[in-house]
């Protein structure tokens, strides 16, 4: 996993419900955890775009549902300040399922558009996407 050349500012905390914007059979799913956080005890983890969280199934299919699935973050609300000062914010809360947490995504097809940051530090997921902002 790349380092980012942003501090993006982490604006999708643990316990939070986040749509699923790729083709994997999740729909839902609850942030349980977010990997390589490091926070006061007792804080819980945030995270931002281009993150690792695991993530558990709330709605989808049969398969998918009561699983435990890492997932990147693709677009996030709160708004955060790229290099070279531009600001940026998305419509709404995105995830996309993995296969395992090297980066494979699940499934085949990403709806919407996907953070640039996302793209340097997951370039299996940017293949995917149809647009990158």
């Amino acid at each position: 996993m790349k380092s980012l050349r942003s501090r993006i500012i982490k604006g999708i905390g643990r316990r939070a419900e986040v749509d699923s914007c790729d083709n994997s059979g999740a729909k839902k799913l609850i942030i349980v955890s977010v990997k390589g956080s490091k926070t006061v005890h007792g804080r819980n983890p945030s995270a931002g775009v281009g993150d690792l969280v695991l993530a558990s199934v709330v709605k989808g299919t049969q398969e998918m549902r009561k699983q435990v699935v890492p997932c990147v973050i693709v677009r996030q609300r709160k708004e955060y300040r790229r290099p070279d000062g531009t600001r940026i914010k998305f419509e709404d809360n995105a995830l996309v399922v993995l296969k395992d947490e090297k980066g494979n995504p699940k499934g085949t097809l990403i709806k919407g558009p996907v953070a640039k940051e996302v793209s340097y530090r997951w370039p299996s997921i940017a293949k995917l996407a149809r647009i990158v902002v």
